[in-house]
């Protein structure tokens, strides 16, 4: 990853946090971008549920916002002005999550930024799948979210 790359995710957590009191109560932070994927860290203290461990609307808050994240690095990184949201969106709980943790995004399987971005100018809009997770235990994932995210050019924008 370039330098260029780290500075506008780290303006883009600063823009989440100040733009979305959910996040900043979160405590949202960046945990890593590279050009394999993207992670968003929280601790536990200000997302802990009546049990002592994390609340499952807050692994998937994190885990949707890594994915929106990585959408919208990729759109910044090659000058394009769209906004972007969660268009569908599957979470599965696989295990409790007793500490602070993180949310790990990635393209899923067969997805790819060049058909995202090709069809993106031919129509002015376009929908990119993303596969994220909280790292469990173990070998498996303490909880996934499969999300398909659009991306749609604002108004005078090229």
């Amino acid at each position: 990853m370039i330098a260029d790359s780290r500075l506008l995710a780290d303006d883009l957590l600063r823009f989440i946090r100040d733009r979305i009191p959910l996040a900043r109560a979160m405590d949202l932070r960046l945990h890593h971008y590279d050009q394999d994927g993207l992670a968003l860290s929280a601790p536990l203290a200000p997302n802990v549920n009546d049990k002592g461990c994390a609340f499952g609307g807050s692994l998937a808050s994190v885990m949707t916002l890594a994915g929106w994240a990585l959408v919208e690095l990729e759109l910044q990184r090659r000058g394009e002005d769209c906004d972007v949201f969660v268009g569908d969106s599957h979470v599965r709980y696989l295990e409790p999550v007793w500490t602070d943790f993180r949310a790990e995004a990635r393209l899923a399987e067969g997805a790819d930024f060049t058909t995202f971005f090709a069809t993106l100018a031919e129509r002015g809009k376009a929908r990119i799948d993303v596969r994220c997770e909280v790292p469990g235990s173990g070998e498996r994932p303490a909880a996934t979210l499969q999300a398909r995210f659009v991306a749609k050019r604002r108004a005078g924008a090229q």
